[in-house]
């Protein structure tokens, strides 16, 4: 499986910016994907997720309404809206799935496959 995510970039506070992470090597319609996100001298978080249909979506607490997760399996792409956003939000963001078929998870070690990451940065 291979997981290559983009979109990221630098952005003034208050900005927005729309990541893209691409899939192959499995179906992709079978899967959950999440999206995570590592930050200087912090352990990797949960940011959001979206099971195989598209229908069930959770965010981190502190996202919501900010954030949105969703995906087009027909371009087997997910993809994290981010709005208003703010330098705490600065970190690599990550897109993941586990190795289940149909297993949906928010769990970030319960995520098998990893893409490689894209540096977002805003500024103040």
């Amino acid at each position: 499986v291979q997981l290559q995510a983009s979109g990221g970039g630098l952005v003034q506070a208050g900005g927005s910016l729309r990541l893209s992470c691409a899939a192959s090597g499995r179906t992709f319609s079978d899967y959950t994907m999440g999206w995570f996100r590592l930050a200087p001298g912090k352990e990797r978080e949960f940011v959001a997720a979206i099971s195989w249909s598209g229908r069930r979506t959770d965010y981190a607490d502190s996202l919501k309404g900010r954030f949105t997760i969703s995906r087009a399996n027909a371009a087997n792409t997910v993809y994290l809206r981010m709005n208003n956003l703010k330098p705490d939000d600065t970190a690599i963001y990550y897109c993941a799935a586990p190795a289940g078929t149909y297993y949906y998870t928010t769990r970030v070690s319960e995520y098998d496959f990893w893409g490689q990451g894209t540096q977002v940065t805003v500024s103040s």
